[in-house]
């Protein structure tokens, strides 16, 4: 390394968007989720008041993370703030709905209290549903850091500009991709290692829908991959695991891959 590379460095950190660190805005996130879950917190015991007083505090926190971000020093962040908080009360709705539906969809799930304390779907869709909220009220750069964030802790990629309906259930999850312009509808449920994906584009056409749409009470089984922004999954179908879909099925379809297996008994070889 020479004296040219460090300056090149140093002139490009001048150029750098400030920010919060990433911990930071993960840290509220998840406070915030303690907040609503107390399923996650150990023995909570705190009067209305102090409950409200936690809600205020939550609510500054977020006003100084948006101040610290050079990409809001011109918005009014107490306003977006405020319009975020007033929908806590319909957003905790839906997650406690996504919540009851990994629990019921889930024949190892003993409780919805363990869903909300240690299933990883469940985190990965409440951090995405905070972040989607965040997003609609064009917030830069927080919402994709919380997702990015789920995604580190879950292994499950949910884009926070994807629009997912309620009572939506990820089992297991692990691999499971969400693109930016996917739309689910209610009472869907995914397994592991699914992409809703787009087919390959080129930068120009960033701003078109590229990923599917998943319709009403449709199962998407593990490893199966869907992609395209004229996609549409009819509502009420099945998708078999390992499937591939380029095109468009309608509701009530069941479909599924057929592979080869062959088995063979072994004492013959021995």
């Amino acid at each position: 390394m020479n004296d040219e590379f460090f300056k090149q460095l140093y002139h490009k950190q001048q150029d750098i968007a400030d920010v919060p660190p990433n911990g930071a805005i993960a840290a509220w996130a998840l406070s915030l989720l303690d907040l609503l879950f107390p399923e996650r917190q150990t023995h909570p015991d705190r009067t209305i008041a102090q409950i409200r007083e936690q809600f205020a505090q939550s609510e500054r926190t977020l006003i100084a993370i948006l101040n610290r971000t050079k990409a809001c020093q011109d918005c009014n962040n107490g306003l977006v703030a405020q319009q975020f908080y007033s929908a806590i009360p319909e957003l905790y709705r839906v997650m406690y709905s996504d919540a009851s539906a990994i629990y019921e969809g889930d024949p190892a799930a003993v409780s919805e209290f363990e869903v909300i304390r240690t299933y990883p779907g469940f985190l990965a869709i409440a951090l995405y549903r905070v972040a989607h909220t965040l997003m609609n009220l064009s917030v830069p750069l927080l919402p994709r850091i919380l997702t990015e964030y789920a995604h580190s802790q879950t292994g499950i990629d949910i884009h926070p500009a994807a629009v997912i309906g309620e009572y939506f259930c990820i089992d297991h999850g692990t691999g499971v991709v969400i693109g930016e312009t996917a739309v689910i509808g209610d009472k869907v449920k995914i397994y592991q290692g699914v992409t809703l994906g787009a087919m390959s584009v080129e930068k120009l056409l960033a701003n078109t829908k590229r990923h599917p749409t998943i319709e009403d009470r449709v199962i998407i089984y593990a490893g199966a991959t869907i992609l395209g922004g004229d996609t549409v999954i009819g509502h009420d179908s099945i998708i078999g695991g390992n499937v591939w879909l380029t095109s468009s099925i309608p509701p009530y379809s069941t479909v599924y891959h057929q592979p080869t297996v062959k088995i063979v008994d072994s004492k013959t070889t021995h």
